[in-house]
């Protein structure tokens, strides 16, 4: 974990404007910046920074967040990692807490293993072209290939020559951890000395998806029958294969402003179509998809094409995991690749707009091409005909998101279609294996979490309110975040002599349970307890910077800001708003020296339209508070008094009701509000 200090140095240095504007050509517009959204594809610049808020919001793809959060979102950064990010571009040194040494150990492993990492794909870039050797061999091969240095340099490729311990002497020379370097698989240990592992192989880095070196793939130059064709690094504490996706890296901005990924087998396969402007592509390494995998190309799309040889391997592989895929609710479709080529050989032969053209063309639903292949391996077989029909209802009850059941039914009535059976058949088949899985999860949920179900269930069920006061009192939650809002933006304002904004809001909310939104409840609560711990410390950005994204997401949501008003608004057009008293109640001279040219900033200080209105605010938010308790009350009240009671006891209800309905009135004429009857 990084240390509070060094994550409050971080954030008192960061500027919006000169983190986003790295990465987005920005112009100032008034108080904001505007530019084009690097999250979707848009000709009018609808992304708008605001420096003084230290949010961003794009109006086009509704896209909001921080600094931190646009680098998580833009770069696929971690928080931890953004954090770094912005502590080495500021020059700040990370101090780090450790829970345990066992903890300790590991991430000092892992940061050992990321150096050795780079400093061996700086070696073997040096080797590929800076040596005769790996200009004679491992360049001259790849350029056969059709790649050209701008791609190579790129993906930071690299050649490993033929000497046995090239690599290992240069290694234990910079004094790297025998013990650390055999882990990385770059050396093996033969006859007690530390040998090189690939010798005579093209490299392929593998990196993360913030530009480390994972670990390394091989390739043989030589035809050699008993060495494999690829070496790839074995699994330590930072690579885990069924986590990597080859290219993520290069290819993560691409995906996300394409809204698709295509996924192909091949490192080489990612390296042509990079090269040929096809960039939001990646590779699985011939390996079977894996959640973890598929759940990296969801942070980045919903959509994924998986590009594979059309030779019977190739089928199978892009068949290899995908039930996963749409339990993911990932729409996935197919490319096979014609006449026994694979995409890096394809792209090559038709260039990139062919290319292109034949992919969009060619996409196959998953689903159906799955049951196409099925039923023609299962030929006029019956029982693999059965065994075909309950493979498909199984994919296609994975489909399961609520967002997604006019695409389940969809399926069901085509497949039913191709399989010549009745459809309510299909369909029962699948609700089946929808029930049978529900099943499963629902023994495994905790019996806890199952009565705040079954009790939030009742009371659902028990609430009978008509559709308005439905609506006031639980739908509408605009005032809750209205008064979060307050909170954030002018809580450690002063009220009065006596109290903080944020101390007497707290003091007026005497029922906790008016609010509803369980987020806001949270915000509420957590500024509550720092403001009595430290009061200096609390502000907007403790909430906007916090390290739970949730809570950062609804305090940027919260204060997103639909204009503000630049210097020329106030001066030429908010004057018609006139003057605010205040004005006119200093001294004769004071007056004259306020509306003299030369102070014309302090006179527009005065216009009412930049008059401070967080008082009244602060009443109509606590007021309408106020007016959800009595309304809850008069529900109670009237439930109260549909039941049988004593003349005294009846008597005594209608007073109440008649107090609470004028408490009501009193309140609405302050708020303008209608009542609802």
């Amino acid at each position: 974990m990084i240390s509070q200090s060094t994550i409050q140095q971080i954030l008192s240095r960061i500027d919006i404007v000169d983190i986003i504007g790295g990465f987005v050509k920005l112009k100032k517009r008034g108080v904001n910046y505007l530019g084009l959204c690097p999250f979707h594809n848009e000709k009018t610049p609808s992304f708008t920074v605001s420096p003084t808020k230290e949010i961003y919001k794009c109006f086009g793809c509704g896209r909001s967040g921080n600094s931190i959060s646009f680098l998580m979102e833009h770069e696929k950064y971690s928080y931890v990692e953004a954090l770094k990010w912005l502590a080495n571009k500021y020059g700040i040194e990370i101090e780090e807490t450790f829970s345990s040494d066992e903890q300790r150990q590991q991430i000092q492993a892992a940061d050992s293993l990321y150096i050795i990492n780079s400093f061996a794909q700086q070696f073997f870039t040096r080797q590929l072209f800076e040596t005769d050797e790996g200009q004679d061999v491992g360049l001259s091969y790849l350029k056969e290939r059709g790649f050209r240095e701008e791609i190579i340099k790129k993906f930071q490729l690299g050649y490993s020559p033929e000497q046995r311990d090239a690599f290992a002497k240069e290694a234990i020379a910079k004094q790297f951890n025998p013990e650390l370097l055999l882990k990385t698989g770059l050396v093996v240990n033969r006859n007690e000395q530390l040998q090189d592992n690939y010798r005579g192989r093209v490299i392929f880095p593998v990196h993360n998806h913030s530009g480390k070196v994972l670990g390394f793939g091989a390739r043989v130059l030589k035809s050699n029958n008993k060495a494999p064709k690829y070496i790839n690094t074995p699994e330590n504490e930072i690579y885990i294969k069924s986590k990597i996706l080859y290219g993520s890296y290069f290819a993560r901005q691409a995906i996300d402003k394409a809204d698709e990924c295509l996924l192909v087998e091949g490192y080489t396969d990612v390296l042509s179509l990079h090269q040929a402007g096809v960039e939001n592509v990646v590779a699985s390494g011939g390996t079977s998809l894996t959640s973890d995998q598929l759940r990296l190309i969801k942070k980045y799309t919903n959509n994924l094409t998986i590009v594979y040889d059309g030779d019977a391997a190739g089928v199978t592989a892009a068949l290899r995991g995908l039930d996963m895929a749409l339990e993911e609710g990932l729409n996935v479709r197919l490319v096979l690749i014609p006449n026994n080529e694979d995409p890096d050989s394809y792209v090559n032969k038709v260039g990139p707009s062919a290319f292109r053209e034949f992919v969009q063309k060619n996409k196959r639903d998953f689903i159906l091409f799955q049951l196409d292949v099925a039923l023609k391996d299962a030929g006029a077989d019956s029982n693999k005909k059965a065994e075909v029909v309950n493979q498909i209802a199984e994919s296609i009850s994975r489909i399961n998101k609520a967002e997604d059941f006019t695409k389940q039914q969809d399926y069901i009535k085509q497949c039913s279609e191709i399989l010549k059976i009745d459809e309510s058949g299909l369909h029962a088949l699948v609700n089946k294996f929808i029930r049978n899985r529900m099943i499963t999860q629902e023994r495994a949920l905790p019996f806890e979490e199952e009565k705040i179900h079954e009790e939030n269930a009742k009371k659902a069920h028990e609430t009978d309110y008509d559709d308005a006061t439905f609506d006031l009192l639980f739908r509408d939650e605009l005032q809750e975040r209205e008064l979060a809002r307050i909170v954030l933006e002018h809580g450690t304002k002063f009220w009065d002599d006596r109290q903080l904004i944020a101390e007497h809001i707290f003091s007026e909310m005497i029922d906790e349970t008016l609010l509803d939104n369980p987020d806001i409840l949270n915000l509420l609560n957590i500024f509550r307890q720092q403001i009595q711990v430290s009061p200096t410390a609390i502000n907007k950005n403790y909430f906007v910077y916090h390290p739970d994204p949730k809570l950062s997401s609804l305090a940027v949501s919260l204060l997103n800001f639909p204009y503000d008003e630049s210097e020329h608004w106030k001066k030429e057009y908010s004057q018609a708003t006139g003057y605010q008293r205040q004005l006119f109640q200093q001294s004769y001279e004071q007056f004259i020296q306020t509306v003299a040219r030369s102070n014309e900033q302090q006179l527009m200080s005065y216009l009412k339209m930049g008059e401070d209105r967080t008082h009244e605010e602060v009443e109509s938010a606590l007021n309408y508070l106020k007016l959800r308790k009595i309304k809850r009350m008069l529900n109670l009240n009237h439930a109260d008094l549909e039941k049988t009671h004593s003349k005294e006891e009846q008597e005594v209800l209608f007073r109440t009701h008649e107090h609470l309905k004028q408490m009501e009135r009193v309140i609405t004429d302050k708020l303008g509000t209608v009542i609802l009857k």
